[in-house]
């Protein structure tokens, strides 16, 4: 089943299931234990991938995401300049950005991917955006939802 089905069938589905976060990570700027700990209020709605390094994130691992049921996908990168690998982080932004172009390009419309960067205030500040994101994405599948069941009234 291509991508473009897949996603429309979930799109049809929205009301009657809940919804999904897959949420890669740099292993190396995050202790899963202390993801769960921040995130436990909805951590039902997120699946948390860790990497190696952001820059091993291949875009293939993220269309596959979205085929398998993922609403949105997260990905969190260790602060600018202290990659491990030295140009992981960056790597990994133009893989979401291309996917996201990607899904643009076939009509899904953008937005459903988004790159968090590891700041000063640690992993308080990368739950505040992942939580963030998560709002975006359900107000915009109920958007879409919403958009799908009204009848014409002309």
């Amino acid at each position: 089943m291509g991508l473009l089905l897949i996603l429309k069938k979930r799109h049809d589905t929205v009301n009657n299931q809940s919804l999904m976060i897959y949420l890669f990570y740099c292993s190396s700027s995050i202790d899963p234990l202390e993801l769960v700990r921040g995130y436990s209020k909805h951590i039902d709605e997120l699946r948390a991938i860790p990497l190696p390094c952001s820059g091993k994130l291949d875009i293939l691992y993220l269309t596959k995401a979205f085929e398998t049921g993922a609403d949105g996908v997260a990905v969190v990168t260790c602060k600018q300049g202290e990659c491990r690998y030295l140009e992981g982080n960056l790597r990994a932004r133009k893989r979401v950005e291309a996917v996201d172009a990607l899904l643009e390009e076939i009509g899904l419309g953008k937005g459903r991917l988004v790159i968090i960067q590891m700041g000063e205030c640690g992993i308080e500040q990368a739950i505040r955006e992942v939580d963030n994101f998560r709002v975006k994405i359900k107000a915009s599948l109920s958007q879409v939802s919403n958009a799908d069941t009204q009848i014409p009234t002309s």
